[in-house]
């Protein structure tokens, strides 16, 4: 699968993570639209896990959210947590649109563009997590330890 999904806005509030983009050098099948979905996985875990959340296209736009306190651990954790993030047309098998921000002009966006962090707390726990850019402009999102 070639293209990817290109973002036009990202908003970190409310305890929600919120994207907004369209599908680039890609054309979806039209009997499709109603069950894409954003699929993010987690980097680096020993097991593979991966958190789906709909995403609906409108022609080829998209508009989905997701809680962030869906992407914090049970229990402590020490090493940030990374997510990447993708679209994906339904019954995919791993395949999907990677999600990032490339036709804009703006290189090296991870040290340029920084998203604020929301504190998600549960019982003892205090997580920030906090949505960003990599190397290649793609989204992932860290969750680190709060204090």
């Amino acid at each position: 699968m070639r293209g990817h999904a290109e973002l036009a806005q990202v908003w970190p509030r409310d305890g929600a993570l919120r994207l907004v983009g369209r599908l680039h050098d890609h054309d979806p099948e039209p009997t499709t639209a109603g069950g894409w979905a954003l699929r993010l996985t987690r980097r680096a875990a020993a097991e593979h896990r991966a958190l789906r959340y709909p995403a609906p296209l409108d022609g080829v736009a998209f508009d989905a959210s997701l809680p962030v306190a869906d992407l914090v651990p049970e229990g402590p954790f020490e090493p940030p947590v990374l997510w990447d993030v993708w679209l994906a047309p339904p019954g995919d098998g791993g395949a999907g649109l990677r999600v990032g921000r490339l036709l804009d002009d703006i290189r090296g966006k991870k040290k340029i563009m920084v998203f604020p962090d929301q504190r998600v707390t549960r019982g003892e726990l205090t997580a920030l997590v906090r949505p960003y850019y990599t190397i290649k402009d793609n989204l992932s999102v860290e969750v680190r330890a709060g204090r």
